[in-house]
């Protein structure tokens, strides 16, 4: 690691979620051999608040601190506490971050909802890579182990907005003993005519989107010889693959298209869909 190494960052708010996410940042900082920064954001409020606010925000972050020495205590690890709102803290934080790891919901969320609106924000207007931490559990199921599981899968699309995604999800995958990097790309007869391909031969369309996707990856390959990859072009909703595939995977990876600055504008339909209805960890990677 070198001393000027972009942090893992994660972001904490004393509810489960944001615990999981800390131990999910902590191995994967590990992993990558990066140093790990706990950010607990402090809202705005009534200067006469302001020291009891500290005073918890430092309770908090040092529990963190806790948390992480007993998972790697070979982890070096600072903490933060900006004043803002939560979303508009992690977007500037991920200027100088190697990846932003979040909660799928805070304290402040609701039940019903999959993921916390601070969450879907900053996977949308982040500048590094945003990972929120889905695992599956439900209120009733918390304190049980969850278990790992080694694929990475991504979603691709069959044009050079994925560079970005392919290059964080090989670069990920070989970083975890006996992964699969699995490859997702969902094509159908318009996405196909649209493209220039077939428009009409349906066996023509699958064989040209398996292809592209080999075309796309062909390079990647070459470089990680020990990575065990498998291409999936599949005919209809990758959106709905992915999110079945998440259950499964140590990691689901998805792009964000351009120009988004709006909450949920920056997300792609299938990031969109991903992000919100996995039952994994998902990656947003900037695209």
């Amino acid at each position: 690691m070198t001393a000027d190494a972009r942090p893992v960052i994660a972001a904490v708010d004393g509810s489960a979620h944001s615990w999981e996410a800390l131990d999910w940042a902590a191995s994967e900082a590990v992993l990558r051999g990066l140093p790990l920064l706990i950010v607990h954001v402090r809202p705005p409020t009534r200067r006469t608040d302001e020291e009891g606010v500290m005073r918890e925000a430092e309770e908090l972050l040092a529990q963190g601190v806790l948390r992480t020495s007993r998972l790697a205590p070979e982890l070096r690890t600072s903490t933060l506490t900006p004043q803002d709102f939560p979303s508009a803290a992690l977007v500037s934080l991920s200027h100088e971050a190697s990846m932003v790891v979040v909660g799928s919901r805070g304290l402040g969320g609701f039940r019903s909802l999959m993921i916390g609106s601070n969450s879907l924000a900053t996977a949308s207007m982040a500048r590094c890579p945003v990972v929120v931490v889905h695992t599956g559990r439900t209120d009733e199921s918390e304190g049980e182990a969850v278990e790992n599981f080694p694929d990475v899968v991504a979603g691709v699309a069959a044009d050079e907005s994925s560079g970005a995604v392919l290059d964080f999800a090989f670069e990920t995958a070989a970083l975890r003993s006996d992964a699969r990097l699995r490859l997702v790309h969902g094509w159908t007869m318009f996405s196909s005519m649209l493209s220039g391909g077939p428009v009409f031969d349906s066996d023509a369309a699958a064989a040209s989107a398996e292809r592209s996707l080999a075309e796309l990856t062909a390079g990647r390959r070459e470089r990680y010889p020990q990575l065990d990859v498998v291409r999936e072009p599949v005919r209809g909703s990758a959106s709905r693959t992915l999110v079945t595939a998440s259950a499964t995977a140590a990691l689901t990876v998805v792009g964000r298209r351009r120009g988004g600055e709006a909450l949920g504008l920056g997300l792609s339909p299938v990031a969109q869909t991903t992000v919100t209805h996995a039952l994994g960890p998902v990656a947003v990677v900037p695209t």
